[in-house]
């Protein structure tokens, strides 16, 4: 053997050491990614409900960076050298994934929304299609503070380009929520002489409010119109609450507590905005409601019992006690996780479904490490009969489950506003030319 051959076969020799592992891990790999977007496929998962990365398969390198960065976990993958999306109703818009691809193949966005039936139309200045009316933040279809908090500056600045004040009205604008989108609203509103309302069916904070205590909430840089720049890449849900506090106090914001949204109606060239305290007029109305809406309802005898809660806001409250958590969403394994921290406390989760099929990566992690440890106890398949002084009643099958109980929390989802919204007008999807 030569040695030109010699050489030719040791390098091919090398080659293969290397190549061979490298392409059987690679088969691996996009094996295991497909077996997890088959998993999502048939629960049904896979597909987004609000924002999601959008890839241009013909930009796309394989090189699952995007993958890797993303801080929900399994939102995307990769397949025969192409990022898909997996796990789209993971997705909560952190856009790092876009931010680090570096062909620039990702956009976050909702995509078509032609025949969604939950994502209202809206023009580019988050103006709906009646005139006059805007919607901003979750509402919208975009999840993540610093969306809405862009959102509502936006819409603030486009009403000081289009709207003079007027006396002929109770208020000028009206912005119904007090979340980051309805704040940033107002905010950006106070350095006019307009006449602008908060309105809000609980206290300041919107979603926010809805977190366990301490409960970390990711943000990116984000700038409060007049207030300053939330610089933190974590705050905790204490922390927004006094901002949110501080800005109403500080900036002199009117701010209406318990007025819940009921109707807006539209006369001459104003809008009457309804709630249960009462009717006010307005120039422009801001609708910043979120998409929890009022919490559902079990149904159930004994449910008025004051131990019976839709809304967990400080852990420490409950220890040595049996609680039943209700609900199998983030927010309930949330604040079971939280409950099961405080000393003493039997935390057992009834959700009606077999499977837990939409939970953040990490809150999944924590929950399987608690029932493994048997500090909570998930019973599947479940549904609540009746409430008692003492104990709760469950119906599992066939079988009738009777355990005590200090306190029930009920996270069943929300009477959603899309039904109020289409009642006032308002369309959804593509609206017809």
């Amino acid at each position: 053997m030569t040695e030109t051959t010699l050489s030719w076969v040791l390098g091919i020799a090398i080659i293969l050491v290397f190549v061979i592992p490298y392409l059987r891990n690679w088969k691996k790999r996009d094996a295991r990614t497909q077996q997890k977007l088959e998993e999502a496929k048939s629960k049904g998962i896979d597909k987004a409900l609000m924002q999601h990365p959008i890839i241009d398969l013909s930009t796309c390198i394989g090189c699952g960076i995007c993958v890797r960065v993303c801080p929900e976990g399994e939102v995307l993958g990769v397949i025969s050298g192409k990022a898909v999306l997996i796990n789209g109703a993971k997705c909560v818009g952190h856009e790092l994934c876009k931010d680090n691809c570096p062909v620039g193949g990702i956009e976050v966005g909702l995509g078509d929304i032609s025949s969604r039936q939950d994502i209202p139309y809206l023009q580019e200045n988050y103006e709906s299609n009646i005139p006059g009316i805007y919607i901003v933040g979750e509402l919208g279809g975009l999840a993540l503070i610093r969306n809405a908090i862009n959102q509502g500056s936006s819409v603030g600045q486009d009403v000081k380009r289009t709207y003079s004040r007027r006396e002929d009205v109770d208020f000028d604008v009206i912005v119904v929520g007090a979340g980051p989108a309805g704040m940033s609203t107002a905010l950006e509103l106070i350095d006019t002489d307009l006449n602008v309302v908060l309105l809000d069916q609980d206290e300041p904070g919107g979603t926010v409010l809805q977190y366990p205590r301490r409960k970390l909430v990711m943000v990116q840089p984000v700038t409060l119109p007049h207030y300053g720049t939330l610089k933190n890449l974590e705050y905790s849900k204490e922390e927004l609450l006094e901002i949110w506090q501080q800005i109403i106090s500080e900036k002199n914001l009117q701010y209406k507590s318990h007025h819940r949204l009921t109707g807006v109606g539209v006369d001459a060239d104003h809008f009457i905005v309804q709630t249960n305290k009462g009717d006010f007029t307005a120039g422009r109305v801001v609708l910043a409601l979120g998409r929890r809406g009022t919490p559902r309802k079990l149904g159930v005898p004994g449910e008025e019992r004051p131990k019976v809660m839709y809304k967990l806001i400080d852990t420490e409250s409950y220890q040595n006690t049996d609680i039943l958590v209700v609900g199998g969403g983030d927010s309930a394994i949330e604040a079971a996780i939280g409950l099961t921290q405080q000393p003493g406390n039997r935390v057992t989760i009834s959700y009606r479904k077999s499977d837990f099929f939409r939970l953040k990566s990490k809150n999944q992690e924590r929950l399987d490490k608690l029932v493994k440890d048997q500090l909570i106890n998930v019973i599947f398949e479940s549904n609540v009969q009746e409430i008692q002084e003492d104990k709760v009643i469950l119906t599992q099958h066939d079988e009738t489950i009777t355990l005590a109980n200090d306190y029930v929390f009920v996270f069943a989802g929300g009477l959603v506003p899309f039904p109020l919204l289409k009642e006032i007008g308002i369309q959804f999807g593509q609206v017809a030319a």
